[in-house]
């Protein structure tokens, strides 16, 4: 009869959430080689310097063979892997979460969905029904930061602003100096949506560390913030968060927190995990927008039962977790290498370009923004992605490209060393499979298009439009 691959490490009293503890799994012998990390990576296009962690993560090669073997397991079997396997594994992988956000975090607390973006529709969907059920008033305000990522922006106003709610921005500043700027900006974009306390602020979107531009927010002090400014909940949106900082979700006190396991917690696509404290009373008002067999049953079990799926990528967070085992430090070793790594790859590119960080050391998790020489030209987002691509198919290397067009309000924009504006900024990542060498790729060919006097406006058609690469 088939077995789930983990169940040697249950016992025979544990059964779906009742496995509330993973079973002791054995640590690494030895540090992992740098040979080995080559291996687990060889999957990766070695002809492509892929700096651009970030943006889809990376899963070691050990892990997805653990999620190959899940998917033959239920091919064999799958009436037997539904019944006996899956909320065993499921609640092997909550626990995990659990001992990974905070001591003492309790399983049924997490609950594991497809990726951030989920998370806050679920959150979302929440809120459009306490308009529709008069618990709010139509107009009362929902605030996030104008960095929110486009798809919980979209979310927001497809859910909440659809409802009733007002919508108001944060209008944070980039280049940013200081944790200190985006406190002052909040504070004021908070007193903007009280509106004089005519207005309840019934929700505050805040991400741990934003995607474009990133930068690592003091969201423990916007949600104390909140607190004493009386906004009723607080969603996090750490889509980026774990693996790159320490993560204590009792310790940051927002009622809903969010983080894709994919992006640099060595998951496969796509799991992320969505924690509500127990003791909240609205935790048992939100349901998984897909309505399952489990609909009532709490978020933890809608979510872990919504249908014929793959949950393979849910079923090897444990294994995410040996992998990461191996590594001096385990995942708060890898974070802070990578972090040292990222700013220091930031620098040299910064003074190979004559520019400068977009956000100090301290405000950079294993993501960093880097100002482009101004003398690119890069315009509007088209020339962005203009160079982007030519980056990718021109030269072999990954990177996202962010035009700024915002600056600071009543400051001049950053110049760079030859008195350009700079308006164009690089977003690199470093994983454990990156390499010196890749960002040296990155600083050379943007030095060659300087060189060459190449500028965004080569790109452009007479439309104005970039042309596809």
């Amino acid at each position: 009869m088939a077995s789930s691959p983990h169940a040697d490490q249950v016992t025979t009293a544990e059964s779906g959430d009742a496995a509330s503890a993973p079973a002791k799994r054995p640590r690494a012998a030895t540090i992992i080689t740098e040979a080995e990390i080559r291996s687990e990576f060889a999957h990766h296009d070695g002809a492509v310097s892929r700096i651009n962690n970030g943006t889809f993560g990376c899963c070691p090669a050990s892990v997805l063979a653990s999620r190959s073997r899940w998917q033959r397991l239920f091919l064999s079997q799958p009436d037997a892997f539904y019944f006996h396997s899956l909320q065993p594994g499921l609640a092997r992988s909550r626990a995990a979460v659990a001992l990974a956000v905070g001591a003492g975090v309790d399983p049924s607390e997490v609950s594991l969905v497809d990726n951030a973006t989920t998370a806050a529709a679920i959150v979302m969907q929440h809120v459009a029904w306490s308009f529709a059920e008069g618990r709010f008033s139509r107009g009362d305000a929902v605030l996030m930061l104008h960095y929110t990522y486009s798809s919980v922006k979209k979310s927001i106003h497809a859910y909440a602003a659809r409802a009733g709610a007002t919508v108001v921005e944060v209008p944070l500043p980039f280049p940013v100096a200081s944790p200190a700027a985006v406190v002052a900006e909040f504070r004021a974009a908070l007193a903007l949506a009280k509106d004089g306390g005519r207005r309840g602020v019934r929700l505050a979107v805040i991400d741990h560390i934003t995607s474009m531009p990133s930068v690592l927010i003091p969201v423990k002090e916007l949600v104390a913030i909140c607190r004493d400014e009386g906004v009723d909940k607080v969603f996090v949106d750490a889509a980026h968060a774990i693996g790159q900082v320490p993560i204590d979700v009792r310790d940051i006190g927002a009622d809903f927190y969010t983080s894709n396991l994919h992006k640099w917690f060595f998951c496969p696509s796509a799991v992320a995990f969505l924690h509500i404290r127990k003791d909240d009373p609205i935790a048992s008002q939100l349901h998984h927008p897909v309505v399952s067999s489990e609909y009532g049953n709490g978020l933890p079990m809608e979510s872990a039962w919504i249908g014929v799926r793959d949950y393979s990528a849910q079923l090897v967070v444990p294994d995410a977790v040996d992998f990461m085992a191996r590594f001096e430090g385990g995942i708060e070793g890898i974070s802070r290498r990578n972090h040292d790594k990222v700013v220091e790859m930031g620098v040299m590119l910064a003074e190979a370009w004559g520019t400068f960080l977009g956000a100090p050391p301290e405000m950079c998790g294993s993501m960093a923004m880097i100002g482009l020489p101004g003398c690119l030209g890069i315009d509007s987002d088209e020339d962005a992605m203009g160079v982007r691509d030519m980056l990718r198919n021109d030269f072999k290397v990954e990177v996202p490209i962010f035009h700024n067009s915002r600056g600071v309000e009543g400051k001049e924009m950053d110049k760079d060393a030859k008195g350009d504006e700079v308006t164009g900024y690089v977003r690199i990542s470093h994983q454990v499979y990156n390499v010196r060498e890749e960002y040296e790729v990155l600083r050379d060919a943007v030095n060659k298009l300087v060189l060459d006097g190449f500028t965004c406006a080569k790109l452009r058609p007479a439309s104005g439009k970039v042309p596809s690469h």
